[in-house]
């Protein structure tokens, strides 16, 4: 079930025992609210990983947030922001 990178998401996908692929890596809160969007839109699950860390680093936001997406929806995933201008396809060629 698609929804917000929770708690109870991110053990369901990691207990699930499918692999997980590194969509995008980025330190703007609102590129990473958009891909967000984008992808709940989409009806794709996805984990943002590194979002707690912010309790560490405060508000300076040197350590990216990284997107997350299940290995099979990487490629609808990976179009879907090079649509929206996301991703940059000379910075993330084809898998």
């Amino acid at each position: 079930m698609p929804g917000p990178s929770s708690d109870a998401q991110t053990i369901r996908l990691h207990n699930s025992g499918r692999k997980m692929r590194n969509l995008l890596r980025t330190n703007d809160p609102v590129e990473l609210s958009l891909a967000i969007a984008l992808l709940k839109d989409a009806n794709l699950d996805h984990v943002v990983m590194d979002a707690n860390i912010s309790v560490l680093e405060g508000t300076i936001g040197i350590f990216p947030r990284r997107l997350m997406v299940l290995d099979e929806d990487f490629v609808a995933a990976r179009n879907l922001l090079l649509a929206a201008e996301i991703l940059d396809p000379n910075l993330n060629p084809e898998p």
